[in-house]
C-alpha cells in the first residue's frame, strides 16, 4: 500500500514539472491539487543592462594584435636562418628573440632549473621570461593567455566558429566521448612533467646546453618548412576536427593549456553569477566556448575556463554576470574587460616581451661556435667559399641549420 501511495506521488510530482515546464497540457486530479497546494514562483523582471559591453571587440584586436607580432616574429626568424645558412649571402638580420616563447617545454625546464640553481638560463632567456609571463597571466587572470593572447587559440577558435557559420551548429560529442578525449591532454601534460620532474639540476643544465637545444627553435622552423606528408595529413585532420568540434585542439589535445588551467586553480578571478538578479536565461552556457553550464553555477572554478568573457557579454541582467576578484571579506568586486587587457599588457612588458639583445658574438657562443666568425669577418668574406673555409663557419653552418 505504502509503496502504491509512493509511486503515486512520485508520477504526480513528474506530472507537475511536466506541466509548468508547458510539455504537457493537462494534469491529473492528483498533480492539479499539487500544483494549487504549491507556492507559485515569481518570474523574475528583467533589469537590463545599461553599460557598454566592449569586451569581445577588445579581445579580437588583441588577439589580431598577438598574431601579428608573432607572424612577424616568424618572418624574421626565416629570413635569419635562412641568412644563417647561406653564409651571409643573404641580408643580415637580427634573431627575434620572441621565437623563443614557442619552446614551453623548454621554458619548464628553465623554470625548473631556476627554482634549484637560482640562476637565469643563458640559453633561450626569452623563452624562460615568457614562459613565467604566461604562467603569471593565467594564475592571476585565470587561462586568459588562451583566449586573450595564444595564436593556435585564437585559430581554432575561428575555426569552431566558421563550422557554425557554415553548418549552422557544431558536433557535440556524447558526455563519455568528451570526458575520456579530455584526458589525452592531462596524460600528455603528465608525460612532460615526469620527464621534467625527474631531472636535477645537472642533467637540465647538460641537455639546456646540448647542440640538439641550441638550435631546438630552428628544428620547429625546420619541421614546418620541409612538412612530411604524414604530418601534413595530421596537421590537415586537425583542422577539419576544429572545424567540426569545437575547440577540438584546445579541449583534447594542447598539454599547454591544460598546465595553464591547472595553474588558473589558483587564481583569485573568477566568473562570478548574482544569484537574485540572474533570469535564468541560459544565454551564458550557450555562449560558453568550454561548454561550462555558467547559469547553475554561482562561481566558475573550472580548469577548461579561459577566462574570455563571451558568458559575461552576452549576459542581458544588469550586474549579474563578471569576472570578480576577493574585495572585503565575504564580497567580490567586478573587474571590467579593459583592466584585463592592461594587466595581460603589463604583465608581458614585463616579462614575455622583454628583448635580450644579445650581439652575434654571443649568439654563436652560445651555439657553441668558436666567436671568431663575427659578423665583420662574413661581411669582409670575398665569397661565400672563403666563410666556409673558415672552421668557425663551417660549425656554425653546421650547427644552425641544414645545408641550402
Amino acid at each position: 500500500m505504502a509503496a502504491t501511495e509512493m509511486e503515486l506521488c512520485t508520477s504526480a510530482i513528474s506530472e507537475v514539472d511536466l506541466v509548468e515546464r508547458g510539455v504537457q497540457q493537462q494534469a491529473s486530479p492528483l498533480a492539479a491539487s499539487l500544483i494549487d497546494a504549491a507556492p507559485r514562483r515569481k518570474r523574475k523582471k528583467l533589469e537590463r543592462r545599461d553599460d557598454c559591453e566592449y569586451s569581445q571587440p577588445l579581445r579580437l584586436s588583441i588577439q589580431l594584435l598577438f598574431v601579428a607580432l608573432n607572424v612577424w616574429i616568424g618572418v624574421q626568424f626565416y629570413l635569419w636562418v635562412r641568412w644563417a645558412e647561406s653564409g651571409a649571402q643573404t641580408s643580415e638580420v637580427a634573431r627575434p628573440a620572441g621565437v623563443e616563447g614557442w619552446l614551453p617545454i623548454e621554458g619548464l625546464m628553465q623554470l625548473k632549473y631556476f627554482a634549484i640553481t637560482h640562476q637565469l638560463p643563458r640559453v633561450h632567456p626569452a623563452g624562460f621570461f615568457s614562459f613565467v609571463a604566461f604562467l603569471a597571466i593565467s594564475i592571476i587572470f585565470r587561462k586568459s593567455f588562451c583566449s586573450w593572447l595564444c595564436p593556435v587559440g585564437t585559430a581554432s577558435e575561428y575555426l569552431w566558429k566558421l563550422g557554425r557559420f557554415t553548418f549552422s551548429r557544431n558536433l557535440q560529442l556524447p558526455r563519455w566521448a568528451d570526458i575520456a578525449l579530455r584526458s589525452l591532454k592531462y596524460l600528455l601534460l603528465g608525460f612532460f612533467v615526469y620527464a621534467v620532474a625527474s631531472m636535477s639540476a645537472i642533467p637540465i643544465a647538460e641537455f639546456l646546453g646540448s647542440p640538439y637545444a641550441l638550435v631546438v627553435d630552428v628544428r620547429m622552423l625546420n619541421f614546418f618548412r620541409f612538412l612530411g606528408a604524414t604530418a601534413g595529413i595530421v596537421l590537415l585532420l586537425l583542422i577539419v576536427a576544429s572545424i567540426v568540434i569545437q575547440n577540438f585542439w584546445c579541449r583534447y589535445l594542447c598539454p599547454y593549456g591544460a598546465f595553464l588551467g591547472l595553474a588558473s586553480l589558483a587564481s583569485p578571478s573568477r566568473i562570478t553569477r548574482n544569484v537574485s538578479t540572474c533570469i535564468d536565461c541560459g544565454k551564458c552556457s550557450k555562449a560558453c566556448p568550454a561548454l561550462l553550464p555558467v547559469d547553475q553555477l554561482v562561481q566558475i572554478r573550472s580548469a577548461e575556463c579561459t577566462g574570455c568573457l563571451e558568458c559575461v557579454a552576452v549576459c542581458p541582467a544588469k550586474d549579474t554576470l563578471s569576472l570578480s576578484v576577493p574585495a572585503v571579506p565575504g564580497t567580490r568586486r567586478p573587474l571590467p574587460a579593459w583592466s584585463v587587457a592592461v594587466g595581460i599588457a603589463s604583465l608581458l612588458r614585463v616579462g614575455g616581451l622583454r628583448e635580450t639583445d644579445q650581439p652575434l658574438e654571443y649568439a654563436v657562443a652560445e651555439r657553441r661556435v668558436p666567436p671568431a666568425c663575427t659578423a665583420s669577418e662574413r661581411a669582409t668574406a670575398p665569397d661565400a667559399a672563403t666563410v666556409a673555409r673558415k672552421p668557425s663557419c663551417a660549425a656554425e653552418e653546421q650547427v644552425i641549420g641544414a645545408p641550402v
